[in-house]
């Protein structure tokens, strides 16, 4: 019962998401081919909505649900990582057609198929956690 509130707030998250249009890979498929400003526009509104919002965390010093200190690490200088991370996290969302927030409110839209996304998406994060020391950060 104590986290309720997440729950709610994901199927909240999931309505946006379907209803903004964001989980249909037809529209991915436009951003990809530049044929439409659809989803750029929703990825800069997200954008600009995590950057104030980052803002506002700093400014107001928030706390956690467990009420600890949000606290933002500064990343070390270079960023080819970035570039190697961004791309293959690319080719991920080119092939299946949604990054990992789509991906579950498909299924919740009854598209089996995305099961199997779902299932590589955990592999690979469990396979991030094996390989984690052997990789640049």
């Amino acid at each position: 019962m104590k986290f309720i509130k997440f729950l709610f707030v994901g199927i909240l998250f999931g309505i946006v998401m379907a209803k903004s249009q964001a989980i249909s890979w037809y529209r991915i498929q436009e951003m990809f081919r530049f044929q439409s400003f659809h989803m750029y526009g929703i990825i800069g509104t997200a954008v600009v909505l995590g950057v104030i919002g980052t803002a506002l965390i700093k400014k107001m010093k928030a706390k956690d649900y467990q009420g600890n200190l949000i606290e933002f690490v500064p990343k070390e200088k270079g960023y080819w990582h970035y570039i190697l991370g961004g791309t293959l996290f690319g080719i991920g969302w080119a092939m299946s057609g949604a990054c990992p927030g789509p991906m579950v409110v498909n299924i919740g839209y009854g598209f089996v198929s995305f099961f199997v996304v779902v299932f590589f998406a955990i592999f690979g994060t469990f396979l991030y956690g094996v390989l984690q020391n052997k990789l640049p950060h």
